[in-house]
Order: C-alpha cells, then structure tokens, then sequence
C-alpha cells in the first residue's frame, strides 16, 4: 500500500502492529513518521522519528526532529560511547543469554565427564563464570527506558509533587530517560539531575 502511495491506508495497519502487537522496524517507523508529517501531526510523527532514534541513533534524526517541534535545544538526545554500547548489547541480549547458556551446560558436561580428574576449585571457575554471565545478560542487559515529552507545556520538578521546585518549562519534542515511577509521575534524567515529570505528559518510546 505504501509503494502504491495509499499512505493513509498502510498508516492504519502500521498502528495496529506497533500498538496492538508491538512489532515495527526501523523502516517501518521511518514511513509513519513521512505520514504523520503529511497529515500535519507533527507530534506523532516527533514520536515515530524518537522511536526511531533509540533503535538507530543518526544525528540526521535530531535534526528532522528539532525541524518539526521548532526548536534547537532539544535534551536528551546526546549519546555516549557508553550509552551505544549498552544499546548494541541490549538488541543481543536473548542471544548473548543462549551463548552463555550453551557454555555453562558444555562446561558442566565436561565437568560431569572428567569429575575424577576435577579435584581441584580451578576447574569449576568456567562454570561459575558461565553462570554468572548468563545470569547478568538474561537480568540486567537491558537499554534505557526512554520517552518522548508531548504534553504542552511540560513542567519539569525537582520533587514528584506540585509543590516542589520548578527547574524547567518545555515543549514537546524532548527524549527523557525513565528511571522509575512515582504514582503518577516518571523519575527522569534530565541533563545531569534527577527530575519528575507527570506521565500524561510523556509518551514512551
């Protein structure tokens, strides 16, 4: 449908996988974002472009993104070295657990094999390294939370209540990274601080 420039058509059948089954691509955020832009509804398509960003960070991105919000200082698109790296082992983690898995269970078979001849501790350490790789990739090999602000204007707190200290007024367009929940607000990263931001005003990605 999309090739034959039935955009609208193909649009409602995108939804239905990224919302309803939670299944996309790259490309395929990349079409709904084109549509969105044509429709007028830039904000959606700032939240298919920020989606985007977090499967494939491209400076081409932030650009696109800051062009339809209208604004120049968007946070919380910066990436570090170290922020790729845990994105790159985070798309492998299921894989990376089934390696270390498979490693575990060969190196107790040999174990079990060679038991007479494992008389000391030494021989247990690969075992014992397996396991703990897989036990770490299989619980904490995951990426960042992260969401986009849609609501306007967002008011970032520095306490999880309306009574706290104002640090920052916005306008949708930003990426925050969630670190938890407080009832009804999200804990965030914003710049070098901890922050809140009430959840109705942001979408996750």
């Amino acid at each position: 449908m999309f090739s034959q420039q039935s955009y609208q058509e193909a649009y409602i059948i995108y939804q239905d996988l990224l919302e309803n089954e939670a299944v996309f691509s790259p490309a395929m955020l990349l079409k709904m974002a084109f549509v969105a832009e044509g429709m007028g509804d830039y904000s959606k398509a700032s939240f298919y472009l920020a989606k985007y960003y977090d499967q494939n960070p491209n400076p081409r991105v932030i650009t696109k993104i800051k062009t339809l919000t209208e604004q120049s200082n968007l946070k919380g698109y910066e990436l570090s070295d170290l922020d790729r790296l845990k994105n790159f082992l985070s798309d492998f983690q299921s894989d990376l657990t089934a390696f270390f898995s498979l490693l575990l269970i060969i190196s107790i078979i040999f174990l079990i094999k060679y038991r007479q001849k494992a008389d000391s501790s030494k021989y247990y350490l690969p075992a014992v390294l397996f396991l703990m790789l897989a036990f770490m990739s299989n619980n904490f090999l995951y990426g960042p939370k992260t969401g986009i602000v849609t609501g306007t204007p967002t008011l970032i707190m520095d306490q999880p209540t309306a009574g706290g200290e104002l640090l920052d007024i916005v306008d949708p367009g930003h990426r925050i990274i969630v670190k938890s929940i407080k009832d009804i607000w999200y804990e965030v990263k914003w710049g070098n601080q901890t922050a809140y931001i009430k959840k109705e005003h942001v979408t996750r990605l």
